[in-house]
This record gives structure tokens, sequence and C-alpha cells, in this order.
């Protein structure tokens, strides 16, 4: 069973703002944009302190940056780390290197959007899984409106197979797939945070194309959600 972060309570429900020059921008109790309308450079070079880049953006976090809300802008989805990558040419270790508070926490955070944006009907067009366990079909859980669970102390691994049968992940849950779960499970009880995907791929000898493979809809869309997570 997960320990409790200490002080936990309805995080969400807080707001905050931040000044720059004469203009103010809203944030959410992570920090995120809420608006994404309200996004230019200075929110990004103000916040880039704050995501750990205390030297500034350089015309390589721009280009990241750049794409992401370009994507966003013309396919109303905050793309994976995958495609990011790929399209940047960057390895995990270059990425990691220019925003090493992660993917959502840093790159997608300074281009003013996340996951929650251009979410719904995204998802892996694999063949449909024809697995689930019948005493997983029988449990029920508390979700939001994204599908990740409310509760991380509701978890159990009938809760992994649903969503890895709702991602239509093209095979069931193999042990490769329940290493990632566990560590996560494991490192959140120990530092009541999720570990960047950078971390991840380190602790589990994995390289991006692997995780990819394991998880298609992403990190924290498919991986974090099945271990019963999320970003905060």
């Amino acid at each position: 069973m997960l320990n409790r972060p200490p002080g936990e309570g309805n995080k969400e429900a807080v707001m905050n703002s931040l000044k720059v020059n004469d203009k103010t921008y809203q944030l959410d109790a992570d920090e995120f944009l809420m608006d994404f309308s309200q996004w230019d450079k200075d929110f990004a070079n103000e916040m880039a302190v704050r995501v750990k880049i205390p030297d500034g953006l350089t015309g390589e976090h721009w280009d990241v940056i750049d794409y992401i809300r370009r994507i966003f802008e013309e396919e109303k989805r905050c793309p994976l780390i995958y495609e990011t990558c790929r399209v940047n040419r960057l390895s995990l270790k270059d990425f990691e290197d220019l925003f090493p508070s992660g993917y959502l926490r840093g790159a997608c955070k300074l281009a003013g959007i996340t996951y929650k944006e251009g979410f719904i009907g995204h998802s892996f067009a694999g063949r449909k899984v024809e697995y689930a366990s019948a005493k997983a079909m029988d449990k029920y859980y508390q979700v939001n409106g994204l599908g990740f669970l409310v509760n991380p102390y509701d978890w159990d691994e009938h809760f992994a197979e649903l969503k890895a049968f709702e991602l239509k992940m093209p095979e069931h849950l193999t042990d490769n797939h329940w290493q990632i779960i566990y560590y996560l499970r494991d490192y959140y009880k120990t530092n009541f945070v999720v570990p960047t995907i950078f971390v991840t791929c380190r602790e589990n000898n994995l390289s991006l194309d692997e995780l990819e493979r394991l998880f298609p809809d992403g990190y924290h869309r498919g991986a974090i959600k099945i271990a019963g997570l999320r970003v905060r």
C-alpha cells in the first residue's frame, strides 16, 4: 500500500498567478498556464527558471517549444514525447539536458499546454485487445474525466489490466510492462512524486524506442495512467 504524501488535500482547487511586466498569467495548482491563448514568450522566459533552466532559453529550447505549440494549434492535442524527440532529432539524454524537469513539467509547461489539452480522442491505433481478467471487469474505480485514477491508493493490478484493455494496447501486460508499472508505484510510494521519463528509462535500462513499444499511448497517458498515478 502507498503512503499518503504529508498534507495532501484538494490541491486542484488552488489557483496561482504569475505576473511579468504588466501582464498577469493565471496558473493552476501545478503552475501550468490555464489559458493557452494567454501564452507569449515572456511567459516561457519567466517560467524557465522555475523548471530548472536558470541560464535562459536557447534556440534548441525554442525549437521544442515551438513544435509543441504548432502541433497543438494544428491538431488540438499535446504531442507525445516520442514524436517531439523524433522531429527535433533529440535523444532522451539530449532532451533531459534541455528540460531537466521533464517533458510535461518542463517543455510542455513552457509551451503553455498540458497533457489535458486536446487529450480526448487521442489513443494508439493498434489492434483491439480481447483480454482483461473477469475479476477486473467486476470492479469499479473512481477516475477523472481523462480516465486517470482519482485516488492512487485505490490502485490494484486489475485496474492496470482494465486500462491496458481500454488503451487498446497491442498485447496484454507482459513482465516488461509490469516491471515499469511496479517501478512507478514504488517510486511514488517512496518519493510522493511521479518520476520523470528520464529517471524511469535510466533506472530500468530502457531506450525511448523501447518505452514507446511498451506504452505507445505515451509515458504519462500510458505507463503512468496504467500505474494509477498522475503528474501533479
